[in-house]
């Protein structure tokens, strides 16, 4: 009689344990916090012409030279996912690509002077996210929806913007593009007799690596 009893028991606690499993949530990712890296990264903008004579002037290509930031991705909670970029205004460059040598050091200067982004008084420009939402996802990584705020030449405007990120082992690969406008940000286009002009719009084109922390 006691060993039925005894089985009985164990079964009623093996029973027990079962169902306390069943019920308890299923365990969480945690959030995973990433150091971007500008050696291994790529951030383009890029600037057109127009104006009457838009087909004679060359269009931009201006790579960051350094940057720094941090992102932090959670595969459960996404709106808890954030990012935070800041970009060195003086080492922004020039690549030089589709356009004259002679013309770089010239468009170089323009670009850092006070007539255009004033690096000299606002020597960076940050990105700081306020919400991430899911975009969906696909065999590669997933897309995200990214809102912040970007302060570029000293203003600070809401933007929103798209990106797909991939996570492989302990990296991250971020990329996407956005478009912006010169004049949101106090930046009069560079206009040369009213001819040639910068467009207003330039377009932001990125690949950002991070490793894990």
């Amino acid at each position: 009689m006691s060993g039925v009893v005894a089985r009985g028991s164990r079964l009623g606690l093996a029973a027990a344990a079962l169902a306390f499993a069943l019920a308890a949530p299923a365990a969480r990712a945690a959030a995973r916090h990433y150091v971007l890296d500008s050696a291994t990264s790529r951030l383009e903008i890029h600037v057109g012409k127009t104006g009457l004579l838009g087909f004679a002037g060359h269009a931009h290509e201006v790579v960051a030279g350094t940057f720094r930031g941090s992102a932090t991705f959670d595969p459960d909670r996404i709106a808890a996912s954030a990012v935070d970029l800041t970009i060195d205004a003086g080492a922004l460059r020039v690549s030089g690509q589709g356009e004259p040598p002679a013309d770089v050091p010239q468009v170089q200067a323009a670009m850092l002077g006070p007539s255009c982004l004033d690096a000299g008084r606002f020597p960076t420009i940050r990105f700081v996210s306020g919400a991430v939402a899911d975009a969906g996802a696909d065999a590669k990584g997933r897309d995200l929806t990214l809102q912040g705020e970007l302060t570029l030449h000293g203003v600070k405007r809401a933007v929103a913007m798209r990106v797909h990120l991939e996570l492989t082992g302990a990296e991250l690969a971020a990329t996407g593009r956005t478009t912006l406008r010169q004049s949101d940000f106090g930046i009069t286009p560079i206009s040369k007799a009213g001819v040639v002009k910068v467009k207003d719009e330039i377009e932001i084109v990125w690949r950002i690596r991070g490793a894990a922390r």
